[in-house]
């Protein structure tokens, strides 16, 4: 068995999954409180126009979401097929938000998802408006514990290793649950989601206003989305910071990547844009960049909130560096291998029945415990991201959002100036800007998962450990089935949400 190809086929499916599931959660979380702003409205004014585009909103929400749910199912069980290594190790940590969210988070949001549908003359204003937000509600507490879990891949804490059963057992679940990555993950997920969900509406309403159809209801469908997207814009771009700032702390090797710093610098300049060298390697001498923009010194404020801060990159997290007492992967995988021997002598003390030997091995084993992930990895090398994904995946997200913010605000200055309707350029601007609202979305998921390899838990446990020792054509099957099914409900969901597009909102 070729398990070097079953873990890459088990990555590829999974990164599949997972970024096909992306296409529809950010459009469920930012437009489920979109709708609810749109209900909230009608009852207040009692204006049928604004019941008339809750409902068209509304449609394509419902759309988005059953599709969505299809997907998230799929991935939660290739932990099982896949990942049994990982299920097996921190089952019992990983599994517990995921329990909450099925439980609680997802029966609220399907409970109130038939009420709000099919409600709307069965029930009174008030409790249908009320069911309205608990959707909106629901949905973001299903990303809030999918979230945590995530946060405890990044960041492991509130657990302890078992060293008889192999496996991490959680011992403070407010530790997990209130763990300042997954909170920072949560609120960068979610807001980020707001703008996707701003901009769909904002696009599609400009869309509208191009076609000379549906002019009233475009245009307050566009002035709620800009100003909800313009608030969540300025708060991703305030919490990107403190994300940031938090990866440099728990993630430092992730961050040197993000800004392809090779070698540490004190001050360390932020990157503004760049070509990575395809040809450089962690200790070579080759340059870090064939082209590359630098603000000197921000870096070290954005890391350490000091201006002449060291920031360590690549080479001194990899090889070490003792005049700065970083303790490099080098040296962690050397630690580890001892790590690693040390807990397989003191399963086979005690299945000889030697206490005394069990008993120091185990101590050698607590003494380097710390490092037992590195003890899989081969050289250090294998310690690093892919460079050149995580520093692009980066980049264009802090570019991109940083135009979002500039096209809510021209939206709003037309529609005060009575005039979006005669502005053709800035609606295929808006229209286009939908799409690019995705790209930023998928590009922040790719930083955040490919930015953290070699690691399924960061530091604990590595991707070539956790997966499933099976064949790899038998992953590979499945990739392209999920590749065709996926594909097709994509297609489908555009299609039908097309369809509906065209037709506009009923009278």
């Amino acid at each position: 068995m070729d398990l070097a190809s079953t873990v890459q086929w088990a990555r590829a499916q999974f990164a599949l999954t997972a970024m096909y599931h992306w296409i529809f959660v950010p459009l469920t979380l930012g437009l489920s409180f979109l709708v609810a702003f749109f209900e909230s409205i009608y009852l207040s004014t009692g204006n049928p126009e604004w019941k008339r585009l809750t409902k068209f909103w509304m449609t394509l929400f419902g759309v988005n979401f059953a599709i969505g749910v299809a997907t998230g199912i799929i991935m939660e069980f290739e932990f099982g097929t896949n990942w049994s290594n990982y299920s097996w190790m921190v089952g019992d940590i990983f599994g517990a938000p995921l329990a909450v969210e099925g439980i609680f988070a997802f029966f609220l949001e399907a409970t109130f998802f038939a009420v709000m549908f099919f409600g709307w003359e069965r029930v009174g204003k008030g409790f249908h408006l009320f069911s309205t937000w608990m959707v909106a509600v629901g949905s973001n507490l299903s990303a809030l514990w999918i979230l945590i879990a995530n946060g405890w891949m990044q960041f492991p804490t509130g657990m302890a290793f078992n060293p008889d059963l192999a496996r991490f057992e959680m011992r403070d679940i407010w530790a997990v649950i209130l763990s300042p990555v997954a909170l920072d993950k949560f609120m960068h997920a979610t807001s980020s989601s707001f703008v996707v969900g701003s901009l769909f509406v904002v696009g599609v309403s400009a869309l509208f206003l191009l076609q000379g159809r549906h002019l009233t209801m475009a245009k307050r469908s566009m002035a709620v989305a800009a100003v909800f997207g313009l608030i969540s814009s300025l708060f991703v771009g305030i919490n990107g910071d403190e994300s940031a700032y938090s990866v440099a702390q728990r993630q430092p090797m992730k961050l040197a990547a993000m800004e392809g710093l090779y070698d540490g610098a004190a001050p360390a300049p932020l990157v503004l844009g760049g070509i990575i060298n395809p040809m450089k390697n962690p200790g070579d001498a080759g340059s870090d960049f064939l082209a590359v923009v630098k603000a000197p010194g921000l870096l070290s404020l954005l890391a350490e909130r000091k201006l002449g801060a060291f920031v360590p990159g690549i080479n001194d997290l990899a090889f070490g560096n003792p005049a700065r007492q970083i303790v490099g992967a080098k040296e962690r995988i050397a630690s580890g291998r001892i790590a690693v021997r040390e807990l397989a002598s003191y399963k086979e003390a005690q299945a000889r029945g030697d206490v005394q030997a069990a008993a120091q091995s185990l101590a050698g084993f607590k003494t380097h415990e710390s490092d037992l992930g590195y003890g899989y990895l081969k050289n250090p090398l294998d310690a690093v991201p892919p460079v050149a994904t995580t520093f692009y995946s980066f980049h264009l997200m802090v570019v991109l959002g940083t135009l979002f913010p500039l096209l809510f605000l021209l939206v709003l200055y037309h529609l005060y100036q009575g005039d979006i309707e005669r502005c053709p350029w800035l609606n295929r601007a808006s229209f286009l800007f939908l799409f690019l609202g995705y790209i930023a979305s998928q590009a922040g998921w790719v930083l955040a998962e490919v930015g953290r390899q070699p690691w399924a838990i960061q530091n604990l446990l590595p991707v070539g450990v956790a997966a499933t020792p099976i064949a790899a054509g038998n992953v590979k099957l499945t990739f392209f089935i999920f590749l065709t099914l996926f594909t097709a409900l994509l297609i489908a969901e555009i299609g039908i949400m097309a369809r509906q597009i065209k037709i506009g909102p009923e009278d």
